[in-house]
């Protein structure tokens, strides 16, 4: 027993800890306390805590709080985690303490014992750096969670999200100018309309992902005022006044993005409407998927019994029992993930209303569903692309066959001869299996040469 664990000591009293473990007592009870599911919290969030630990070091030294000393040893703990060193390290699940408490205390755990490690001291002996009173000196868990939720969705949205949106529009971009002469048959309802281009349908879909992208950015904008310094309750008890500011200026300079102090830190701690406007945005984007990969399941549906105007990859074997099928899987995919992401929303929704007084006690779920969803839409995104529309094709022959075929073209004969006339020559051509000009020509509205004139689908589009 004492060669597996050892005893570590916090405010509750003494608890075993695994002996090569660098967290300490407060993660070992948060571990005890909460075998809740196997979601932990993203590494991604642990990370953006550590950037906030490196800073809250460099303003603490800077401002005469710590010596010399104790701050490079944060900062070289802090940068072993951010290196990936230590990401065992964070066995926490998601469904904790709703402030985050014991993820912080991880933290400062596992840079107070990395520390330890450094100096040749005793794992949990707390020396040379306390958890408390040297890794969390200038800090509360309601200031710097919540901090560490916004930078960690920046950060994502901005290097990883917009950059698969993008890559996605530009592959769309592109086989939109070249499909911009294709004319095909538009459809609404389900049923056939007035023609269109495949680049204008395709544009469409690009324009819609473009919206979407920068509806996201406008909300992130939000995201880069931080409550940092406002500690328990928003009034900065036990923080000094300058330390706002010197540790914001480090988290910019170590992100490369430029985050300010908040205006009101009362505001970002007792509500996280700002992140609930990102997930929002998200699941926007995700409605946008949604429709896109319908609509490509749609136009792909066949190959005999249904519209097969688009020609998708054969990617891998679509049934165990009828050979030769092939399925429009990635749509299936990202519809999956589409779906998920409309439910992650609705709880960040939900955990957002359902804070009170001074702090939202839904942090880690509202941080859970974000990230997860920032990650789950850039992976599927950059999926679809590669899996399906890179490779998609139009079946020129189909196209062509149901232009042709298509009684809405008589649409363009309302000017010349009126609507109730239009109706009649379509009417007539649905019910005795004619075409149009025939129609046109039995009732003999138009002679042919103004009924070519007038049906030219190039002119439609």
């Amino acid at each position: 027993m004492t060669k597996n664990f050892r005893s570590e000591k916090d405010s509750m009293g003494t608890i075993q800890v695994p002996a090569k473990a660098l967290w300490g007592a407060q993660t070992q009870r948060s571990i005890i306390n909460f075998s809740i599911g196997g979601e932990l919290m993203p590494i991604e969030l642990i990370y953006s805590i550590t950037i906030i630990k490196k800073a809250a070091a460099i303003a603490n030294f800077n401002l005469g709080l710590i010596d010399k000393f104790k701050q490079e040893l944060i900062i070289e703990a802090c940068t072993e985690i951010l290196g990936g060193t230590h990401d065992s390290q964070f066995p926490l699940k998601i469904w904790q303490t709703g402030s985050g408490t014991q993820t912080n205390m991880n933290i400062n755990e596992v840079i107070s014992n990395i520390a330890a490690l450094k100096t040749n001291s005793e794992l949990g002996s707390h020396h040379p750096l306390h958890p408390n009173d040297d890794v969390n000196k200038s800090q509360s868990t309601n200031d710097t969670f919540p901090a560490a939720i916004q930078i960690s969705v920046v950060t994502e949205v901005l290097k990883k999200l917009v950059p698969s949106i993008r890559e996605l529009t530009k592959v769309l971009d592109r086989k939109s100018d070249e499909w911009d002469n294709l004319i095909k048959i538009g459809r609404t309802h389900f049923q056939d309309a007035v023609p269109i281009s495949l680049g204008q349908e395709v544009s469409a879909w690009s324009k819609q992902l473009k919206d979407a992208e920068d509806s996201l950015d406008m909300s992130i904008n939000e995201l880069f005022f931080l409550p940092l310094g406002g500690t328990a309750v928003g009034t900065g008890i036990n923080c000094p006044e300058e330390f706002s500011e010197e540790s914001i200026k480090s988290i910019s300079e170590h992100t490369n993005l430029s985050f300010y102090k908040a205006k009101n830190n009362f505001s970002l701690m007792a509500s996280h409407d700002r992140l609930a406007h990102v997930m929002s945005q998200l699941k926007i984007l995700a409605g946008v998927l949604f429709k896109i990969s319908n609509d490509i399941k749609i136009l792909s549906s066949g190959p005999r019994s249904g519209i097969y105007e688009l020609i998708i990859p054969q990617n891998e074997p679509g049934s165990s029992i009828m050979p030769g099928k092939v399925n429009p899987t990635q749509c299936e995919a990202l519809s999956m993930v589409c779906t998920q992401i409309m439910g992650y929303e609705y709880a960040v929704s939900m955990a957002n209303s359902s804070g009170t007084l001074q702090m939202n006690e839904y942090k880690p779920l509202i941080g859970f569903n974000i990230l997860v969803s920032i990650k789950l839409l850039t992976n599927a995104i950059s999926n679809f692309r590669l899996k399906l529309v890179e490779g998609i094709k139009p079946n020129h022959k189909i196209i062509k066959l149901n232009l042709e075929n298509s009684l809405m073209l008589v649409t363009a004969l309302v000017p010349k001869i009126g609507y109730e006339k239009a109706a009649e020559i379509a009417n007539l051509a649905f019910n005795e299996s004619i075409n149009l000009k025939e129609a046109t020509m039995k009732l003999g509205y138009l002679s042919e040469n103004d009924f070519d004139e007038v049906i030219s689908t190039d002119k439609m589009i």
